[in-house]
């Protein structure tokens, strides 16, 4: 990633990370290297993209093959240039929308059920002016309600004024509760999040964020798809172990197999 995002752009996340097992006992993580953004996890994706031209806001209905190229249409109807090779890496579930609507059904139905594999997360962004736990900077609990809770400012270079931290419920909670109000999800995982530390405080502070596409299932996953002959293809951490590592390594292994 160095050669690409540039030293100063990402670095090491020297927290102290736990994860509490079956019988409520708190266990230190194996050491493990573990890189985020800096000053803020955004950084890493600014500094990829700025020697190309972005265009946000826009959703591309469908690629439309003119000669040896592709022409990108949006939802607006608007033509957004010719290309050789495209590149999708949106959810399963747009990806075959849009492969869909562009005629290329064999290369959808290469995702199977994919979209079944992908989990949704409740997550709460919450800010405390004081810490409201010291003995680790990120835990697993053994929770029903709460699957990682994070404190977002022990990361390098965040300079916050008290702490936010990050709360992500459980796949199977936030299933249950996928419909319910930003505000009560609030308070139901701060709720829990009181509980598991015994802080007596109250945030300053909460966002909640209905993450629907969050993570995929550990499961047989083929790293990336590809049509070669039309330059087509599809990465994502989907389709490679999930988490940002799995997302890099499809993103190059494709690259490399367009040539």
């Amino acid at each position: 990633m160095k050669a690409f995002a540039g030293a100063d752009n990402f670095g090491p996340w020297q927290g102290r990370f736990g994860f509490q097992g079956e019988d409520k006992q708190w266990q230190a993580f194996p050491e493990e290297t573990r890189y985020v953004g800096v000053p803020r996890m955004t950084a890493i994706t600014r500094a990829l993209s700025e020697h190309v031209p972005v265009t946000a806001q826009v959703r591309i209905a469908k690629l439309e093959r003119v000669g040896e190229q592709w022409r990108l249409i949006c939802t607006e109807g608007n033509d957004h240039g010719s290309y050789d090779q495209v590149i999708i890496t949106a959810p399963p579930a747009q990806a075959r929308d849009l492969l869909e609507a562009s005629g290329l059904n064999e290369l959808a139905g290469n995702l199977g059920h994919s979209e079944d594999s992908i989990l949704a997360c409740w997550a709460v962004a919450a800010h405390f002016k004081e810490t409201p736990s010291n003995e680790f900077d990120a835990m697993r609990p053994d929770s029903d309600v709460l699957y990682w809770v994070a404190n977002n400012s022990s990361k390098p270079e965040r300079n916050d004024q008290g702490q936010w931290w990050v709360l992500h419920a459980t796949p199977e909670w936030t299933q249950a509760h996928v419909e319910e109000p930003a505000e009560k999800v609030s308070e139901k995982l701060l709720a829990a999040f009181y509980q598991l530390t015994g802080y007596q405080g109250v945030a300053t502070d909460a966002v909640a964020h209905r993450w629907l596409y969050a993570r995929s299932v550990q499961q047989e996953q083929p790293g990336y798809l590809l049509e070669p002959g039309l330059g087509v293809g599809l990465a994502g951490d989907w389709l490679n172990g999930g988490r940002v590592e799995g997302a890099w390594e499809s993103a190059t292994r494709l690259v490399e197999a367009l040539g």
